[in-house]
């Protein structure tokens, strides 16, 4: 059988299109994977909100500005490049309103939570009576299985952020310590049953704690039963300051370290500091924490409010938040 010219340029015509429509049809149901890691220096990049989601909880409770700020400071976080935002609100039934606009701004803009709230009898905080550590065991496991909805997989609880303040612990108050030990083991392991029971993959080894407490308790056996995190927030006047601890922790311990919080200028640290002065300084502590491998993750204290904030509280970014999104984008 022969065909003419013009037969033979129509059926290859008919070939490509049936073709192009196949591949259509393909990228349809078949749509390229996007990568889902990409390469960071740490694998938690994360900014803090403190100043607003805990110190503010129950004014936001009636502000009717609270939705559209907190999705503001959210959309200005993950614009940075930052994989993590910290939320600080308290666990209390009565701030869960608050936490949920802050936990749904997050999953809006594409970023993992790091839970840093506690219950504010801890700490005493808003008024709330005292808690003991059988009581505050028992309320995370609860507050746990019954919030199931806010949590994915990848985020990171903190059940007692800072746990020394409402234990009183020193460094020095050797059965203190110990207590406090298998205390934050005993929590772990509770917080860590509640999570697999609601098959949510988050990790609650995250007891951040200042760094004079963490030399006192974090021996290698409690780092060991907490699973080789060790967290730190730790405020130091120079950058250089920060390797030598981290380094020092970390062969103390035998974990990896996360800086659980740092920031400057603290006035009572670092002095005054205007905004260039701010941004040379966290140029310099990022520049030098890149190159330290036990540390793995950062979170910076704080987006707004505060003398380290980032954004001044009109929402204008200061000039540190351009370096912030150099070492994390």
């Amino acid at each position: 059988m022969s065909f003419t010219k013009g037969e033979i340029f129509f059926l290859i015509g008919l070939f490509l299109f049936g073709l192009g429509i196949m591949l259509l049809i393909m990228q349809y149901l078949f749509p390229p994977f996007a990568p889902v890691h990409q390469t960071r220096r740490w694998q938690i990049e994360s900014i803090d909100t403190m100043k607003y989601s805990r110190d503010n909880a129950r004014a936001d409770l009636t502000d009717p500005r609270f939705t559209v700020d907190a999705n503001k400071q959210i959309a200005d976080i993950a614009a940075t490049g930052a994989n993590y935002v910290a939320i600080d609100t308290p666990y209390d039934d009565e701030f869960l309103p608050v936490l949920d606009v802050w936990v749904q701004a997050a999953r809006r803009y594409g970023l993992h939570i790091w839970f840093r709230g506690n219950f504010s009898g801890w700490e005493g905080w808003f008024g709330y009576s005292k808690i003991d550590e059988q009581t505050h065991i028992s309320k995370i496991k609860q507050f746990i299985s019954n919030n199931a909805d806010l949590f994915r997989d990848g985020d990171i609880f903190s059940s007692c952020p800072e746990c020394e303040n409402g234990a009183n612990l020193k460094p020095g108050d050797i059965q203190g310590v110990i207590n406090h030990r298998n205390f934050l083991i005993q929590e772990y392991n509770t917080t860590k049953d509640a999570f697999k029971q609601i098959n949510k993959n988050v990790a609650s080894n995250y007891f951040s704690m200042n760094a004079d407490i963490a030399r006192a308790v974090m021996d290698k056996p409690t780092t060991q039963a907490l699973d080789g995190i060790v967290v730190i927030d730790h405020y130091v006047l120079t950058p250089e300051r920060y390797i030598d601890d981290i380094a020092s922790i970390s062969t103390m311990s035998g974990g990896k370290i996360v800086l659980g919080e740092f920031g400057a200028p603290i006035p009572d640290i670092h002095g005054n500091m205007n905004d260039d002065q701010q941004a040379q300084w966290l140029d310099r502590t990022l520049q030098l924490l890149s190159n330290e491998t036990e540390l793995i993750g950062v979170n910076y204290w704080t987006n707004k409010g505060g003398s380290t904030a980032l954004w001044k509280l009109d929402g204008t970014p200061k000039p540190a938040v351009t370096v912030i999104k150099q070492y994390y984008q």
